[in-house]
């Protein structure tokens, strides 16, 4: 078996496809709740699946500001924008497909779906300054975020679903904000919260690994 250490240079440093699902860069894994010097490393296994969360968060939130960009400016690449930012839920149901079978795999796909999809209609009407159905909609994309969190603590016992209800709530904040500024034409606060949906984003790719990580721990020993 082999294990690398937390910190320092990892050795899959070039773009690999995990689970059919591309990944572009390596990763960082930081259990920011243990201390440093109570972890020596994990297996390259448990590095992978990190990576591949993160490279799909990665690409959640840049084809969303992608989209929210394309919308703001009026510009002619939003139906190609969109074919690419829809393409993320299927390849983050791959992942859950390999440990928790199709129906879940299938139900993720939906949920998450419509999470990008109602976001979609908030910010167009947004845009088109129709205020009622932009709140129409933030009601709705909260809820679905709700039905999220309830579904991902159903399947896995080391997934809370208080805990997951606060980091989704909390996207769902950022990226209003984020779509907020770049439609108002706030573009360096645009910018500093994509920083802050970032950041959080690799947050919850590093609570989906751990989650996974401890439900199936003989896959990563």
């Amino acid at each position: 078996m082999n294990h690398y250490p937390i910190s320092g240079q990892q050795p899959w440093t070039q773009t690999a496809s995990i689970y059919g699902v591309s990944v572009y860069y390596p990763a960082i894994y930081p259990y920011r709740s243990v201390p440093l010097q109570n972890i020596l490393c994990i297996s390259k296994a448990e590095a992978q699946l990190n990576q591949l969360w993160r490279s799909l968060w990665e690409q959640h939130v840049a084809w969303t500001r992608m989209f929210i960009i394309s919308v703001a400016g009026n510009l002619a690449d939003v139906k190609y924008v969109t074919e690419r930012l829809l393409r993320n839920p299927p390849d983050m149901a791959a992942v859950f497909k390999k440990y928790y079978g199709d129906r879940a795999a299938a139900r993720f796909n939906q949920l998450f779906t419509e999470h990008l999809v109602i976001a979609a209609e908030l910010v167009k009407a947004a845009k088109a300054g129709d205020q009622q159905t932009a709140a129409n909609a933030e009601k709705r994309w909260y809820a679905n975020a709700d039905e999220i969190a309830e579904f991902l603590s159903s399947i896995n016992p080391y997934w809370s679903k208080e805990e997951w209800t606060k980091m989704l709530h909390e996207h769902l904040k950022l990226t209003k904000d984020e779509a907020v500024y770049q439609l108002t034409g706030q573009y360096k606060s645009s910018i500093e919260t994509y920083d802050l949906i970032e950041k959080q984003a690799l947050e919850m790719a590093d609570m989906l690994t751990k989650g996974i990580v401890q439900q199936f721990p003989k896959m990563f020993s």
